[in-house]
């Protein structure tokens, strides 16, 4: 027997729809690429986003196509991603910190017909494009009535091209329908395409609402750093007008005097974004001394979070730190830290072992650690093992990669993370499988020793890798970018690890870089560092 329940699909343009109705006066704010703000509501994006429906059917777009998007966070940007799953077809999010081989692969492999970019892209595209044949047209997303002059052929001007057309009916398909593509950043081979579904998105933002993960409500003033071709912007592009919370977009001005500019002048609320952009925010801060007037949560996610940030950030501006962690694989939402009610009402520097941690699942997530047989292991906080995960939004397979099997028998997915959880049923990432450092048949996480190093006074980034060693296997060496103007010997960063870790997690060696390499995602590049150090 079946319940006698609406047939009402879980399809994303429901959300803006629901937006512009209950919601529709509240504000979208975006730093535009030109630099001015400007202002817009749901109620005008929805309207927008519904004429641009319009333009992709005239251009021949129809459910399935991808069209994909180079470009910043802004309204326009966001009207973009609703006009295209709005009508069933795929916004696939271009990543512009890839390389130019990257961004043709995936261009190619997921046969965009259009590009929407920001007009600062268009030199990057200029490289790419000659490679891409699916390419028909390009979209340039700025107020101009013509397009900027380039070799790009078959470039159109956003404005004139959105206000040609009526608004455009949204839905009418299944919630399975695939709504977006995002593909991984290619550390480990070719990038691998996430194809994610209405459902999958509708039900993530479900996640994202719940309050020990985002928690947000129609009060709050929300600032995405985190990039919307990161990993669908961790949720927040739907998170956000669910509740009919105040947006700010970014931009591309990223520095800490921009941000800080932004969260007061706008009375942010909320904030998500990967740690090297909270460095960047508190080392402007202290040295402008600098106050957060409004703002009281942020998510911390995409590489560990140093304790002493969530330290500064409570401490001083009374800002609550939530450690994240997710994938591209799972929409991105794994688990945050919030701190349970028997860790809550402890003293803060007792609530520490927790909140370092990577966290606690919501409703929607199931994780499981097992060991090289496969065999489930206990939350005990001590043993150690590949992190799995399943639940709705997260990917049962690749994009035309039908015939592979990312799957366990059970269902899960190996994220390919090694991790404990302890009894609270938080988890605790100790490395990627790919980087664990195994030295005389144990395990050395380079997470743990990288946290530490980062709380050193003089330290900017800090990366571990494994190093061949004859006796043991492999032995850490630890890379060191100090703060500008700084100078350290080895010994000063060994001796502050003294005590902090066991004693033959010791790094052998230490060395220091004028500039840590970065990944695509703004994770440090180990694959990189690893090829630089090699002796």
């Amino acid at each position: 027997m079946q319940g006698l329940m609406q047939p009402w699909p879980l399809t994303v343009d429901r959300i803006l729809d629901h937006a512009a109705r209950w919601h529709g006066e509240r504000e979208i704010v975006t730093r535009s690429v030109a630099g001015p703000l400007v202002r817009t509501t749901y109620k005008k994006l929805h309207t927008r986003a519904r004429q641009l429906s319009g333009a992709l059917l005239a251009a021949g777009i129809r459910p399935g196509d991808r069209v994909a998007t180079l470009a910043w966070n802004t309204d326009r940007h966001m009207e973009v991603w609703y006009a295209t799953m709005g009508i069933g077809a795929v916004c696939h999010t271009l990543n512009p910190r890839l390389f130019i081989e990257q961004l043709a692969y995936i261009i190619n492999h997921a046969e965009d017909r259009i590009v929407f970019t920001d007009a600062p892209f268009l030199p990057l595209l200029e490289q790419t494009l000659s490679r891409c044949p699916s390419v028909e047209r390009v979209v340039v997303m700025s107020d101009e009535d013509e397009p900027p002059v380039t070799s790009l052929r078959n470039v159109l001007a956003y404005e004139p091209l959105l206000t040609a057309h009526a608004p455009a009916s949204w839905g009418g398909f299944d919630e399975n329908t695939a709504a977006g593509l995002c593909y991984t950043s290619g550390t480990t081979g070719d990038p691998k395409g996430v194809l994610y579904s209405h459902r999958s998105n509708f039900l993530h933002t479900f996640m994202t609402l719940q309050q020990d993960i985002m928690g947000l409500s129609q009060r709050d003033v929300v600032l995405p750093i985190v990039p919307m071709f990161h990993a669908n912007a961790w949720g927040l592009a739907f998170s956000a007008p669910a509740v009919g919370a105040k947006l700010v977009m970014p931009g591309a001005r990223l520095d800490g005097a921009a941000i800080h500019e932004l969260i007061e002048s706008e009375a942010v609320t909320f904030s998500a974004a990967v740690p090297t952009v909270w460095q960047v925010l508190l080392q402007h801060l202290l040295a402008t001394d600098g106050k957060l007037t409004s703002l009281r949560k942020v998510i911390v996610g995409g590489a560990a979070c140093p304790e002493h940030m969530i330290r500064t950030f409570h401490d001083r501006f009374g800002v609550e730190v939530l450690h994240g962690w997710g994938m591209t694989e799972l929409s991105p939402l794994g688990c945050v830290a919030a701190p349970t009610a028997d860790r809550v009402e402890l003293p803060f520097e007792d609530q520490m072992p927790c909140r370092a941690k990577q966290g606690r699942p919501p409703l929607g997530v199931d994780m499981r650690i097992v060991d090289d047989s496969r065999a489930d292991l206990p939350h005990d906080g001590s043993a150690h093992g590949y992190l799995l995960a399943s639940g709705p939004a997260v990917a049962a397979n690749y994009f035309k990669n039908a015939t592979a099997d990312v799957l366990d028998e059970r269902g899960y997915f190996d994220t390919g993370d090694i991790a404990s959880i302890d009894r609270h049923g938080f988890m605790q990432i100790t490395d990627r499988a790919k980087d664990v450092i195994k030295s005389g048949g144990e395990w050395i996480s380079s997470i743990a020793i990288e946290n530490i190093v980062a709380a050193h006074p003089k330290a900017a980034l800090a990366a571990v890798i494994g190093m061949p060693h004859p006796k043991w296997s492999e032995r850490p060496l630890l890379v060191v970018q100090l703060k500008e103007g700084q100078s350290a010997t080895p010994e000063e960063l060994l001796a502050f690890l003294e005590g902090r870790i066991a004693k033959w997690w010791m790094p052998d060696e230490v060395r220091f870089v004028e500039r840590m390499p970065l990944g695509a995602t703004g994770k440090i590049d180990k694959k990189q560092l690893r090829a630089s150090h090699a002796v």
